[in-house]
């Protein structure tokens, strides 16, 4: 009969076999999942076509992570649907005015967020826990909501910085669309040149979804309409309410671009003036610190020398 220290190793030794099968079949069944989610066909459209099931295809390809946990994202989705109901137009927004492709929707968005929260929930846990104990635990929780916060931050900075890029722009886009009309090209004419000219910035990209509406059957109107829409910002709104505006009066365009590309200049220095005369004020505490600073430095070894010396000249 088997001494009992003996029976306890061959227990020991049974238990890290089962451990190590355990492992190996998760391994495999997790590399087998990433498999199959990589390698699987698009959703097949039904009798009838559908554009939700065209959309999730073309998410599934521009996004990765979309492809990989698609239930966990729709299931969040339907959540946020029902719980950030509010803040989903906002983000909708925001999506359309970052550039961000057309096909997301506010509470995928939204739930994509959420999705990398989870994820990085288990690093959160061993390193708040690592450094700070059982406590750590506590910290977990509040980081996830906080991941979720600051990409919903970094997606409104995105949002900012391309309609920043695009009222840069333009004024110089209303002034080619002037010189191609009055040198006599149509308004869907000077449009295209004018996207063409400026392939690749972010106010092309918005004006060539301007054209692709139109082509698909929109009318010039409803088509801008959307534009205002996407960007939802007052320049843009006046631009776009200036062209809809003369189109129902019969002013020429080319007289509506060139005027409104000098408000947009007279808006843009006049920002520039609202910023140059903040700066000043702005950069009194710094100066006053730096001055403070320089004195001690100055004044410093002075005041300590009478202070455990006395003062001599």
């Amino acid at each position: 009969m088997p001494s009992l220290p003996a029976l306890l190793a061959d227990i020991g030794h049974g238990l890290d076999v089962a451990a190590s099968l355990l492992a190996g079949v998760a391994v495999a069944v997790l590399v087998r999942w990433l498999f199959a989610a990589l390698t699987s066909e698009d959703l097949q459209q039904g009798h009838e076509w559908r554009y939700d099931v065209s959309r999730i295809n073309e998410l599934r390809q521009l996004d990765p992570l979309y492809r990989l946990l698609q239930p966990l994202v729709e299931a969040l989705a339907r959540f946020n649907r029902a719980a950030f109901r509010d803040q989903l137009p906002e983000i909708q927004r925001q999506v359309f005015a970052a550039g961000l492709p057309r096909f997301w929707l506010a509470e995928e968005y939204l739930a994509r967020a959420e999705t990398i929260a989870l994820l990085l929930t288990p690093f959160y846990l061993y390193v708040f826990v690592s450094w700070f104990g059982p406590d750590g635990a506590l910290l977990t929780i509040a980081a996830a909501p906080l991941t979720v916060y600051l990409l919903r931050r970094r997606l409104a900075g995105r949002a900012n910085c391309r309609l920043v890029l695009i009222k840069r722009r333009l004024p110089y886009l209303l002034d080619l669309l002037t010189l191609l009309m009055e040198a006599g090209a149509t308004f869907l004419q000077a449009l295209e040149q004018s996207v063409h000219e400026l392939e690749g910035h972010p106010v092309a990209v918005e004006f060539s979804r301007v054209l692709a509406d139109m082509s698909m059957g929109k009318t010039r109107t409803e088509a801008l309409e959307s534009l205002r829409a996407r960007l939802s910002d007052d320049d843009v709104t006046s631009v776009v309410g200036s062209i809809i505006q003369g189109e129902e009066l019969g002013t020429p365009l080319a007289r509506v671009f060139r005027t409104q590309a000098d408000v947009l200049r007279i808006k843009r220095t006049q920002r520039a003036e609202g910023i140059a005369g903040e700066a000043g004020v702005k950069m009194l505490l710094p100066g006053i610190l730096i001055m403070a600073s320089t004195s001690l430095i100055i004044l410093g070894p002075f005041v300590m020398n009478y202070l455990f010396s006395g003062f001599s000249l």
